[in-house]
């Protein structure tokens, strides 16, 4: 026999986007919420992530992953919200409520509302397409991680670092953690997408070389990884490095199975499920937040996000009205993806407002759009660009010109929300562009 249950809210994944959330929503509330996690604890990935630096943001301290992971979990269990471990979603009943599977057995969740945060995860060597044998030493940073901190074990003597993203960093202190030398940090583009300071602190604490403009294009080995192959991008010229560890950092894919199979539109370019500033999806009810929307931002940012998506639940539960449809924002190559990735269109939204601008807002729109997490939209590149200009439009309408002093692949720059009012609710979907840009 399936089990049924009801509560108000329904959130999927313990991660910091879904912690935040469900504390948010029980603050001064009597709402039923439940958090839903398929690990045995909650936490997500900070919980394995041994470094400090969580929290600065949202707790407005610096803390070690799994200092933090706690914290979040502590405030959702004293907030009120009831955490349910072991506990996978595998899909959706005809009728809208959540299908689960846990020790206890199978059953179902009826909701008023339902967040998905069940974040993102990095794309393994198989989805990036690198040659080569199939050997022991291959993993991505969840993986390692998990092997060192939890497990204890150690990955390898020597090894290749793939990807130089914030995570990229993380992964370099774990190697040197479990007393593993680095003997190369690579990356496709021509610098690495990280805080400099991160950058300069790895190169001289870990003596580990930045190898820009380079690929890994091949793994060779019998049991173990004995050497890679290293592609200069720019020459061509290929080179082996002896290495007995790979490590695929980055390069992340929303974790959007839930997403796909609720029938949700996916964005473009980030992959995940297409949300207004509200964290609304299309379908009545279901909100998303943190990574699962765009990989990867930190778990500060996540937890930001699930605040966010929080109060826009509280509204909607009180009677606010679900918008009528959504007007998407897309990139035009060299973007890759903004998020949110929608302009909400509400009922009974009429003639579009005057041109915004940073210097001159639009003057009294019929409709106001809902204001993004943090106040701002999330813009990255599949390049590195520097001195950006870039233009949103619609049906050829100027909405926005900006500029940035740099966006790339694996940090986000920010662009205002001022012009999202100017959006035709009746138009085509907003474009944004680059004008003009270096490169390095």
């Amino acid at each position: 026999m399936v089990a049924e249950e009801r509560v108000d809210v329904a959130i999927v994944g313990a991660g910091p986007a879904g912690l935040a959330a469900a504390a948010e929503l029980r603050h001064r509330s009597d709402l039923t919420v439940t958090v839903l996690e398929r690990e045995r604890q909650a936490g997500g990935i900070p919980r394995h992530a041994q470094h400090p630096g969580f929290g600065l943001r949202d707790l407005h301290m610096s803390l070690s992953g799994p200092v933090y992971a706690r914290r979040l979990t502590e405030r959702a269990h004293r907030a009120g919200a009831t955490l349910r471990c072991r506990t996978q979603v595998t899909g959706w009943s005809p009728d809208g409520a959540l299908e689960l599977t846990s020790p206890a057995g199978a059953g179902r969740m009826h909701a008023r509302a339902v967040i998905l945060a069940t974040g993102c995860r990095e794309r393994p060597r198989s989805a990036r397409l690198v040659a080569g044998a199939r050997p022991e030493g291959v993993m991505t940073t969840g993986t390692l991680q998990q092997l060192v901190y939890l497990a204890g074990r150690s990955p390898g003597q020597r090894a290749v670092v793939v990807g130089a993203e914030h995570v990229s960093f993380s992964a370099l202190a774990t190697l040197a953690h479990a007393g593993a030398e680095t003997v190369a940090m690579t990356t496709e583009l021509p610098h690495h997408q990280s805080y400099a300071l991160f950058a300069l602190g790895a190169g001289l604490r870990y003596r580990a070389p930045l190898l820009t403009c380079t690929a890994v294009t091949a793994i060779h080995g019998h049991r173990r990884v004995q050497a890679v192959d290293l592609t200069d991008l720019a020459t061509d010229h290929v080179q082996s490095l002896a290495c007995d560890t790979v490590v695929f950092t980055a390069d992340w894919i929303p974790d959007h199975e839930l997403a796909v199979l609720a029938g949700l539109t996916l964005d473009g370019g980030s992959a995940g499920p297409r949300v207004d500033g509200a964290l609304r999806t299309a379908r009545p009810g279901l909100f998303a937040a943190g990574n699962l929307l765009h990989g990867a931002e930190t778990a500060d940012v996540a937890a930001l996000s699930g605040r966010h998506a929080a109060g826009a639940v509280r509204a909607y539960l009180a009677g606010a009205a679900w918008p009528a449809a959504q007007v998407p924002l897309i990139c035009e190559e060299p973007l890759h993806w903004l998020s949110p990735g929608a302009v909400e269109v509400a009922l009974g939204d009429g003639d579009h407002a005057p041109v915004a601008s940073l210097r001159a807002r639009p003057a009294r729109p019929r409709q106001a759009r809902a204001r993004p997490p943090r106040g701002r939209y999330l813009l990255r590149a599949r390049e590195e660009l520097l001195d950006v200009r870039v233009a949103l439009d619609q049906d050829g309408r100027s909405l926005l010109r900006h500029r940035l002093p740099r966006v790339t692949a694996g940090r986000s720059a920010r662009l205002p929300v001022v012009w999202a009012a100017a959006v035709d609710p009746r138009g085509g979907p907003v474009v944004a562009r680059v004008l003009r840009a270096r490169r390095r």
